[in-house]
């Protein structure tokens, strides 16, 4: 009988053991996706064109058709959750979803807390102001006030910019959608923003005569590389998502993709 217990026991023990390695901190998020048959992406659904939702409410855009490629490619279905920007890599790191892939930029600092794949986009944060605008160049932020979205690379880029201690002020918005809107009605001066969805947004955007609401100011504040960002822990996702992409370059159908959002061959 205590042979029986022990050996009970000892099974409990490695059962315990493994559910914890499988949906504890030390999981392998690829077997998991696999088992689950999805993965799950935490993505701003106001970011278009990377990700946004149509006028039926369906997420669309860029980064969506890549991750659904991908997705049919593993051999699973990519699922979409909508987060608060400021708060993804909390959202990540706490394992409500498995990746972000929404025109994320690779940062120094967001290495510290996360990894990336390889970069798949290259882009500027760029600055945008009202048609017939004083502002022509950066310089010109000088004692205006300036929006950018919170917890983005726009506002750091901005803020590392000599003309960030001459700013009269700088709002930070939930979303770019948000500071786009502040900018038509004249509550802000200027938007710093990343290049794939100012330009998707303000060559968009007339007025009831047809002409341009906004304007492009010259020169940018940095490049950028974005890539889809994981868990440090997760490596064999990592080369998985490299694999695909690289595939997916390969025979054309990332070009396809791209085609298919921005109009012209890849960057």
């Amino acid at each position: 009988m205590k042979k029986l217990t022990g050996l009970l026991l000892m099974g409990i023990i490695i059962l315990s053991t493994t559910t914890f390695a499988f949906f504890g901190g030390k999981q392998d998020t690829l077997k998991k996706i696999q088992t689950e048959g999805k993965f799950i992406v935490g993505l701003d659904d106001t970011f278009a064109p990377m990700g946004f939702r149509d006028e039926n409410g369906e997420v669309v855009g860029f980064d969506i058709d890549l991750a659904k490629e991908a997705a049919k490619r593993m051999g699973v279905t990519a699922e979409f959750k909508a987060v608060d920007w400021d708060g993804v890599i909390f959202e990540l790191k706490s394992k409500k979803i498995d990746m972000v892939w929404n025109g994320m930029t690779i940062t120094e600092d967001r290495k510290k807390q996360i990894t990336f794949s390889e970069s798949y986009y290259t882009g500027e944060q760029i600055v945008i102001t009202r048609a017939g605008s004083d502002i022509r160049n950066i310089s010109d932020l000088a004692g205006k006030i300036v929006g950018t979205q919170l917890g983005s690379t726009s506002y750091f880029a901005l803020e590392k910019n000599p003309v960030f201690k001459d700013l009269k002020d700088v709002k930070k918005y939930s979303s770019n959608v948000d500071a786009l809107l502040d900018l038509e009605a004249g509550r802000i001066e200027a938007i710093v923003i990343d290049s794939m969805v100012g330009r998707y947004y303000a060559t968009k955007k007339e007025d009831k005569e047809g002409k341009d609401i906004f304007a492009f100011v010259d020169g940018s504040l940095a490049d950028e590389y974005v890539g889809i960002g994981l868990r440090k822990e997760d490596v064999s996702l990592v080369d998985e998502l490299n694999r695909v992409m690289a595939d997916m370059k390969e025979d054309g159908t990332f070009d396809t993709i791209y085609k298919k959002w921005f109009g012209l061959g890849r960057q």
